[in-house]
């Protein structure tokens, strides 16, 4: 056989349900990053979650239309001391860097890598709802993040705003929900903001 191994030989060498992998691959978050220097992902919008890169869903109208207004906003009423941070990469937790649709936190000059804290993180949300409520509240949580918002479009005429406070290990203790009438106020970012002005 010229030192050729027949399939039998391998077989009874090899059973291939001994080593099948226990799951997939996850990576880490300096893992992620290095492939995104290496221009990897060049041509995809993703973004790692539990150590798995995800597709990030297309914006429609109104969800881009929220987003700049919002972004907007958040400029004018905020000083130098804060900075807002729209569609970028937050360094969440070891194995997860999403890329939040807006993210204020204190302004760091100089630094260089992607923020790891954040006062408040905001995702604006139709499609995405499920993965925004259920893997991305849990990672902003275990990431110390003191206030997150959904801001929830799946009702196009009436946004109704999701405020989940008190992260712990298993997600915000906190939830409650803003409809038209209601003011967002933020914890630790000194703005208000009525949710009946968000576009629609």
């Amino acid at each position: 056989m010229g030192g050729l191994v027949s399939d039998a030989m391998l077989q009874s060498m090899l059973d291939l349900d001994d080593i099948k992998p226990d799951g997939p691959r996850r990576l880490s978050r300096r893992e992620y990053d290095e492939l995104v220097k290496l221009g990897v992902f060049e041509d995809e919008k993703i973004e790692l979650l539990r150590g798995v890169p995800v597709t990030m869903s297309p914006e429609g109208w109104q969800h881009a239309d929220v987003g700049v207004w919002l972004t907007r906003r958040l400029n004018r009423g905020l000083d130098d001391t804060y900075e807002v941070r729209s569609a970028h990469p937050f360094a969440a937790t070891e194995d997860s860097e999403p890329e939040p649709d807006l993210l204020v936190g204190r302004s760091q000059p100089g630094r260089r890598a992607h923020p790891s804290e954040a006062l408040l993180v905001v995702e604006v949300s139709a499609s995405s709802i499920r993965k925004d409520r259920k893997a991305k509240q849990a990672i902003y949580a275990e990431a110390g993040v003191p206030e997150y918002w959904i801001i929830d479009l799946t009702d196009e005429s009436k946004p109704v705003v999701e405020v989940y406070t008190e992260p712990t290990a298993a997600g915000y203790a906190s939830m409650v929900k803003l409809r038209d009438g209601d003011v967002l106020r933020p914890i630790h970012v000194p703005i208000e903001i009525a949710v009946a002005d968000l576009p629609r």
